[in-house]
């Protein structure tokens, strides 16, 4: 990859991108749902066809630059006017091979949607598995993957000042960062990651993002930032010869100490009221709980501790965790070289007493006037769209709580979030419900079992009363002792509003 790309260079790509209609809509339409369903599963070939049935430029740039496809030179030539092969491989897109092209990147379509609306880009990373046919390079530059559209859609909304990308890898979250921040910097320790990160911001029009290079906050030292976003390589991955290690997602360090390093250092990083939010993993061994370990990072992270939100989405065994991760540097688990690899993971894990692997969110802050959040839970349900605004809308419920004392709660107006819904069950011929449970449609998609007293006192909550007169008569009709419900129903209340289930009016 040229890291020097000739603006020209790169806006007649940016053109002829645009000219053939290279976007996902325009490949969804080429090739149709079941040719799509087929990629998702490693299979091109129905795309293939799909495209060699309609032989134009739309065709011969998704063939080359998304299936990894050689392509005639003379197809490519036309397919991008202005710039040509020629030009194509001066930008480290493909390789000429008398009158073939043959592909050296990945350049594919992403759309998203986010607080400031719909957008496209165009996301250069290293030839995937499929192309390359096999294992891939330890220098691997990633795509956009599973991980990056989950991290993307966590981060909190609105505009802010100054945002750091650490560990950028192919650029993803700096561009999405660049939507809302006025300067972004994007930080690796690989060059190739920095050069393509580069290039596509180049490539997409983005021109506040700075790309440093360096380890963890090296690059950063004394500088401080209002949101840190980070994909760390956080893979816990064997320290031992004929266990390969990938740029992209091992960080060099035994067990979960990078994801560690993170967290702990985020907190001189952070401008007072600052965010930082990752992706990690975090080790269970004896018997302590990883989760709870994790919570003692962002403990460490600050004098007096960082506010922090940990939520573990899933919890593989030792051999689940191998397996999962060695397939995807490109490995089958079940051919022998896969098994020395697992028998490599498992010694590791058993010669550390690991017993089980969390996986995560993290979010921290750097509170103005001392900590009051400290939240660590699995919930590993389906979740809704627009998580980071669930999280800014929890975060604001969990801030205006914590400055009420109960009198001042029960003297507040609450209703209830427009995707709750509330299912009672109830045993055969018995009128009263033997489980009643309030359930959400978007956010954590929480499924939250509470008693009558509270399940009545939530239904009432239109903005209309205070919280307090509604259980004061929920006490009456229940025929309760109404002091008992107040403090019960407050307590819960608190829970209720940083889940999102209930909202200040």
């Amino acid at each position: 990859m040229n890291p020097a790309a000739d603006p020209a260079a790169v806006a007649a790509l940016r053109g002829a991108f645009v000219a053939a209609g290279y976007t996902v809509d325009g490949l969804a339409a080429r090739w149709g749902a079941e040719a799509g369903a087929a990629l998702e599963r490693g299979d091109r070939v129905p795309a293939r066809r799909a495209l060699a049935a309609h032989p134009d430029a739309l065709s011969t740039l998704a063939a080359v630059l998304l299936l990894g496809d050689a392509v005639p030179r003379a197809d490519l030539d036309a397919a991008l006017p202005g710039l040509g092969a020629e030009g194509a491989a001066a930008l480290g897109l493909v390789t000429l091979a008398a009158d073939v092209a043959v592909p050296a990147l990945d350049v594919r379509p992403y759309a998203f949607t986010d607080d400031a609306g719909a957008g496209e880009w165009w996301i250069a990373s290293d030839l995937g598995e499929l192309a390359v046919g096999g294992a891939l390079r330890t220098d691997h530059v990633l795509g956009v993957g599973g991980a990056s559209v989950t991290l993307a859609g966590l981060v909190l909304p609105g505009p802010i000042d100054r945002a750091l990308d650490l560990g950028t890898g192919c650029g993803i979250q700096a561009l999405h960062l660049a939507r809302h921040a006025r300067t972004v910097v994007a930080t690796d320790t690989s060059e190739r990651a920095l050069r393509l990160a580069g290039f596509t911001a180049t490539l997409n029009g983005a021109t506040n993002i700075e790309f440093r290079l360096g380890s963890l906050f090296e690059p950063v030292a004394g500088e401080t930032f209002d949101r840190i976003v980070s994909n760390p390589p956080f893979v816990i991955t064997p320290r031992r010869p004929g266990v390969p290690e990938y740029e992209y997602r091992d960080g060099g360090l035994v067990g979960d100490d990078l994801v560690a390093s993170v967290v702990r250092g985020a907190g001189e990083h952070l401008a007072p009221g600052g965010v930082a939010q990752l992706l990690g993993n975090w080790e269970t061994s004896g018997d302590g709980d990883g989760l709870e370990r994790a919570l003692g990072w962002a403990d460490a992270g600050a004098p007096g501790g960082l506010d922090a939100w940990i939520v573990e989405r899933e919890r593989l065994d030792p051999a689940h965790y191998a397996e999962t991760w060695i397939r995807d540097g490109g490995t089958r688990a079940d051919t022998p070289a896969g098994e020395e690899l697992v028998a490599a993971w498992l010694d590791d894990f058993e010669q550390r007493g690991v017993s089980a692997i969390g996986i995560g969110y993290v979010l921290l802050r750097r509170p103005g006037n001392g900590r009051t959040l400290r939240r660590a839970e699995r919930l590993d349900g389906p979740v809704g769209s627009g998580l980071g605004a669930h999280l800014a809308a929890a975060l604001d419920a969990h801030d205006r709580a914590a400055t009420l004392d109960d009198d001042a709660l029960a003297a507040s107006r609450l209703v209830v979030a427009g995707d709750v819904t509330e299912e009672r069950s109830h045993w055969p011929g018995h009128g009263d419900p033997s489980a009643i449970v309030l359930r959400q449609g978007g956010g954590f998609g929480r499924a939250l079992r509470v008693d009558p007293g509270l399940a009545a006192v939530v239904g009432a909550c239109d903005g209309d009363l205070p919280l307090g007169a509604i259980t004061d008569a929920v006490a009456e009709l229940l025929e309760a002792d109404a002091a008992a419900l107040r403090v019960s129903v407050l307590s819960e209340v608190r829970e209720l509003l940083v889940a999102g289930v209930l909202r200040f009016a």
